[in-house]
């Protein structure tokens, strides 16, 4: 019924969080620790940037967290670019072998007898299968034809393509023969969803703008030097929604599925059940324009609700630019609330959920708001980072105006990250002076990609940075908790992003958890699940609503170790 994949040991309840205090009073261990270099991870993102500006650029690389061989553990994922003068044809094996195209890195987790982990990742990107001629920007992932191998759909610019897993290590380019197409002038997240409830992964593209390399629009910076426009210089490009047929063939449905769809910037995507009626909706970040709610109809159909609902611009009516986004339950009530990362001067958004889908602004009131003015946030999400059962939020941050005084630095477009600590009371604490080194450091950040990735119990991230190199941040904390991991797999026999879960305890507020592999900026998510339990080790009932609208119970689950729940065998 619940299949033991692995456990580890907890060494007790998770540390005291400090009051705000100044970084250099901080005291050691840090939370998290930089592992790129050690765990074989080397690779630096090249966005091919030579002066001339050209708009793409300032754009990726998400990432991707895939279990791409099914042996348990996080295979990495991350796009690679080139100048975007050149267009190369996508018939070498090795095209995407740090030139252009997808990079695949295996990850070859081992764990000794004594439970020591040892995490390394293995480039296997030669011969794989993953090349694109197109500047490829983002990663989505999910099984779309339901044989138990997670596919992968890669965003680009002039063109996004489709890579059905064989299941031996490779991927076939199933673009044209899938029904997706591979045209499109830009675009960045694109997650997998399956919103009519039929058991197959549907396919919401977020367009962002209608961009052409000849196009020699420069706008200044501060300084009055030429830097990178807006995406409204250059027109919109209207989302399109692919309906999955069955066996791995896909069709446009956008004008059926998507009525009164305006053409906007959009970035990043998150999908869940907003308004609580069992069915997945979809919220999309739209940079500098509002934002989409699109609530599903239950008939195949969306209706765009986002001023409505209170999320389509902040509380004093402003349309920001809006880049990454997570939905996930902060304020654990039972629903999916909304964080939205934005320009510096803007500030992080925080939008609480009544449970019926309309939002209320608590950027201030959070605290998030106003810490995170002097950042441009992209990749973003809730995570616990310390299992005491409350969702935490980090970003990661950069710029689109060039920094002064980064003499040496060819991509001046660096900032530091973001972490806040939920303090049980609607408030965060900045949490970034106890975050480590890594948190320092000052990045062109942009996709992030959050999972457990030595399968510790607790959750880890990999940080895609434009025309850098790629940072993998190891939770140093979180397992000291108790914890609780679950996969769900639906009688497909595949994960199924969208299902919600409810830990309970007594003596403690149900948690409540999504599965999900969205959100983020142009990155797939883990689709697992960590539910921090913090200090209490007592074994929880748990609960199950899976996106076909059944439920089901079981009396309890283990704690401390990873679990696969299979749809179909609970009560």
């Amino acid at each position: 019924m619940l299949a033991w994949l692995g456990t580890t040991s907890c060494g007790g309840p998770p540390p005291t969080p400090a009051s705000e205090q100044p970084v250099a009073a901080v005291a050691a261990p840090p939370w998290f620790t930089e592992q790129a270099a050690e765990t074989g991870l080397a690779f630096v993102h090249a966005n091919g940037a030579s002066g001339r500006l050209l708009y793409p650029e300032i754009l990726p690389p998400g990432v991707g967290l895939v279990d791409i061989d099914n042996d348990g553990d996080l295979d990495v994922v991350v796009p690679q670019g080139r100048p975007l003068t050149e267009r190369r044809a996508a018939t070498s094996t090795t095209e995407g072998h740090g030139a252009g195209g997808p990079r695949l890195f295996r990850n070859d987790l081992t764990i000794g007898a004594d439970g020591a982990r040892t995490l390394r990742f293995t480039d296997r990107t030669a011969g794989s299968g993953l090349v694109m001629p197109e500047f490829a920007l983002g990663i989505a992932s999910g099984d779309i034809d339901d044989d138990g191998f997670v596919d992968l759909y890669v965003t680009g610019f002039d063109g996004s393509r489709l890579f059905r897993n064989r299941g031996d290590g490779t991927f076939a380019d199933v673009t044209a023969s899938s029904g997706v197409g591979s045209t499109g002038r830009l675009a960045v997240s694109a997650p997998f969803v399956d919103v009519d409830r039929d058991g197959r992964l549907d396919l919401y593209v977020a367009k962002h703008g209608a961009y052409r390399t000849d196009n020699r629009t420069f706008c200044p910076n501060p300084a009055g030097a030429p830097d990178y426009c807006p995406p409204q210089i250059y027109g919109g490009s209207p989302d399109r929604f692919y309906r999955n047929l069955g066996g791995g063939r896909f069709r446009d449905d956008t004008a059926t599925a998507l009525p009164g769809l305006t053409a906007r910037p959009g970035l990043g995507v998150a999908t869940a059940d907003f308004d609580g009626d069992g069915w997945l909706d979809i919220f999309v970040a739209n940079d500098g324009e509002p934002d989409f709610l699109w609530v599903n109809q239950r008939n195949g159909s969306f209706r765009e609700v986002g001023l409505a609902a209170g999320v389509a611009v902040t509380g004093e009516g402003r349309a920001e630019a809006s880049m990454g986004v997570d939905a996930g339950d902060f304020d654990n009530d039972g629903d999916e609330d909304l964080i939205v990362t934005e320009l510096t001067g803007q500030g992080t958004n925080v939008f609480v959920n009544d449970g019926a889908g309309r939002f209320r602004d608590v950027s201030a009131a959070s605290g998030i708001g106003g810490a995170s003015l002097p950042a441009t946030g992209w990749g973003t999400a809730w995570i616990d980072v310390d299992n005491d059962g409350w969702l935490d939020a980090l970003t990661v941050n950069g710029t689109i105006i060039a920094q002064d005084g980064r003499a040496g630095r060819p991509f001046p477009y660096d900032q530091q990250k973001l972490l806040f600590r939920n303090l049980a009371n609607g408030r965060f604490d900045v949490a970034t002076g106890r975050a480590g080194p890594a948190f320092a450091a000052s990045e062109s950040g942009r996709g992030a990609a959050f999972g457990d990735l030595d399968n510790d119990g607790d959750v880890d991230v990999v940080v895609g940075n434009d025309n850098g190199p790629v940072q993998v941040l190891i939770n140093e904390i979180g397992h000291a908790a108790h914890w609780v991991g679950l996969r769900l797999v639906g009688r497909h026999g595949r994960d199924v992003p969208g299902a919600r879960v409810v830990v309970s305890r007594p003596g403690h507020p149900d948690l409540w958890r999504r599965a999900r592999a969205d959100g983020s900026y142009g990155s797939a998510n883990d689709p697992r699940i960590v539910v921090g339990l913090g200090a209490d080790g007592t074994a929880p009932a748990m609960r199950v609503r899976w996106p076909d609208g059944s439920e089901e119970s079981w009396a309890s689950v283990a704690v401390d170790t990873w679990t696969t729940v299979r749809q179909g065998t609970g009560r």
